[in-house]
């Protein structure tokens, strides 16, 4: 394994250290003396721009962990142990507001009409009263929570008519995505990283009874993938609020919580396997299936809570 010298000085900046910590994870699968791959492919690998997989190299460089130059760059092993920045590190301050924030609201099991103190919560999260603002703002401009005159935030709730209308626009943003991911020339990075998240779903479906708590961050990082073959600044900036209520909301309601993550991997399997066939009918009906099951989950999740 590779870690991170810790008197090695670097860059604060999350996309880098995330990238960072990526870079070493496929050096520790190429294994000493494998090559590195081009800047154009690691940074469709790593998913960020050649300027920063430039500086990922040159850290790479600095700390031993390759040699060379230019399309003959190595492996190389290291005599000192290199360590990667922990996770927090890695992850964006608004990210972390937003898992905290989701979190809170499960823990003290939110109600609509609560009322919400910036001040409290930037204690509990251990953040600036900014970050909690940015975030509310957020929110806000999706009827979430609502800023009321003299009067500080207020949740207003998950409603089942909220998830109606959220579905109606996740469903046009999905198959969108599905028919352009099934479109992608075989060179895509997207179809090595479809594959690894096919066996990531057979590895929790065989170990079922004991993890399908983890099956929400799996259905994150699939839908992730899923649009990010037809990237739109505007969708994108929209999809984040549907990625975050579909990430927890298999957690709002834990009745038959594994029965219904077994049947949402399977639901997976058969998209992803409609992906790899490319034939774009069975595609949409793939996605139509699961989204039609993932929506009923969540009208019963949302049925409770008013």
């Amino acid at each position: 394994m590779l870690w991170l010298y810790r008197g090695w000085v670097v860059k604060t900046d999350t996309v880098f250290k995330r990238a960072f910590n990526d870079a070493l994870a496929l050096l520790t699968e190429a294994g000493d003396g494998g090559k590195l791959p081009s800047e154009n492919e690691l940074a469709a690998r790593l998913e960020v721009s050649r300027t920063t997989v430039r500086k990922v190299i040159s850290a790479l460089e600095t700390a031993g962990v390759i040699t060379g130059s230019g399309r003959e760059r190595m492996v190389s092993t290291l005599r000192r142990p290199i360590q990667p920045f922990p996770h927090a590190e890695t992850v964006p301050m608004a990210a972390q507001v937003e898992e905290r924030f989701m979190e809170w609201m499960l823990r003290d099991n939110a109600r609509p009409g609560m009322a919400l103190n910036e001040l409290e919560l930037a204690r509990q999260f251990g953040v600036a009263t900014t970050g909690i603002r940015e975030f509310l703002n957020r929110f806000q401009r999706f009827g979430l929570i609502e800023k009321r005159p003299n009067a500080g935030w207020v949740f207003r709730g998950f409603t089942p008519s909220f998830a109606r209308e959220l579905f109606e626009i996740r469903e046009m943003f999905e198959l969108r995505s599905a028919r352009s991911l099934a479109a992608l020339p075989e060179t895509s990075p997207c179809w090595s990283q479809l594959e690894e998240l096919r066996l990531e779903h057979l590895k929790l479906l065989d170990e079922i009874d004991e993890r399908f708590h983890d099956f929400s961050d799996l259905d994150s990082r699939f839908h992730r993938l899923i649009s990010s073959a037809a990237p739109n600044r505007f969708i994108d900036s929209f999809y984040d609020i549907i990625t975050v209520i579909f990430h927890y909301h298999y957690q709002w309601n834990k009745q038959d919580e594994r029965q219904r993550n077994e049947v949402a991997i399977r639901e997976h399997l058969a998209y992803i396997d409609a992906l790899f066939n490319r034939d774009i009918e069975i595609v949409e009906h793939a996605c139509r299936v699961h989204l039609a099951s993932a929506r009923e989950t969540l009208l019963r999740s949302t049925s409770g809570q008013h």
